[in-house]
């Protein structure tokens, strides 16, 4: 039996090995195994930090199909409690109803990386943004948007879908050519202008800064190379005008199954699949990725 969870091929002595660490070390807690495993299979980003995030998602994706038993947890999970310690931040809210043109030469698009941004970039998704504020999964890169002191907006991108026919056909790549470059795409999942901020055409401008810069923020942050960035639109709410101001291309909708969803029973929204390449030859990239 081989397995691919995570971008991560599984075979039964995979399997045979976590089910003899939880054996021995699974009384320390599944955080514990997750380092355990991280270490024994030396899984780490290209930056050289350990995937126990991952890992943690690959070990709970094994038990969902019933392949391992995992030990109780410790204590009791973050997410359910988690929304009590997301408040709106203490912000001005006075309406920004300037022209672009007037606020372009002091706005700032700054890279989320002191705690003090993550918490800032948490509490306003988790306030403003309808779909809330998710902890990721994996590699993430936020971004906070500034007019002098004052927050417009902010934005965040990780991994990308695994399996959407419409950006797959686009590529054109096969399952096997997808597994390997699937590193290679990101996904916008999160964008927000705060909604006092009244400024025609803020969003689009922003979307094409962010958009030439992502990249070599991604480098920086994880040695890793991007070549195209993806999103999805909720149809009933908006109509995706920025994302094609922007210069990003509309492949078409998705199916209503959810960007991880490998069984066919995530009943989702039916969203507008979009994407923006980072690279020229992005194609070429991601069918040739090793």
């Amino acid at each position: 039996m081989e397995l691919v969870i995570r971008n991560r091929r599984l075979l039964e002595s995979d399997l045979a090995t976590i089910r003899g660490l939880i054996q021995s070390e699974g009384a320390q807690g599944r955080t514990h195994l997750s380092r355990c495993l991280c270490r024994l299979w030396e899984w780490r980003q290209p930056n050289g930090a350990f995937r126990e995030i991952a890992c943690r998602d690959l070990l709970r994706q094994l038990e969902r199909r019933r392949l391992i038993e995992l030990p109780a947890p410790l204590h009791a999970a973050r997410r359910p409690g988690y929304k009590n310690r997301i408040q709106a931040p203490n912000l001005l809210t006075e309406p920004i109803t300037l022209s672009l043109d007037r606020i372009e030469s002091a706005l700032r698009i700054v890279p989320v990386a002191a705690a003090a941004q993550r918490h800032l970039l948490r509490d306003l998704l988790g306030a403003y943004h309808y779909l809330g504020y998710r902890q990721p999964t994996g590699p993430s890169l936020g971004y906070l948007v500034y007019w002098q002191d004052r927050p417009l907006g902010c934005a965040r991108f990780g991994p990308a879908a695994w399996k959407v026919a419409a950006r797959d056909d686009f590529i054109g790549w096969t399952p096997e050519q997808r597994r390997r470059g699937l590193k290679g795409v990101v996904n916008n999942d999160r964008f927000l202008i705060l909604p006092w901020v009244k400024i025609p055409n803020l969003a689009s401008y922003i979307l094409g800064r962010m958009g030439r810069r992502l990249a070599s923020d991604w480098q920086r942050v994880y040695l890793e190379t991007i070549v195209l960035a993806e999103t999805f639109v909720d149809t009933e709410r908006f109509a995706g005008t920025c994302y094609r101001a922007a210069n990003w291309c509309c492949l078409g909708s998705s199916r209503g199954r959810g960007r991880n969803d490998r069984t066919h029973q995530l009943g989702q929204p039916i969203k507008s699949v979009w994407v923006y390449p980072l690279q020229r030859d992005f194609s070429r990239r991601l069918l040739t990725a090793s």
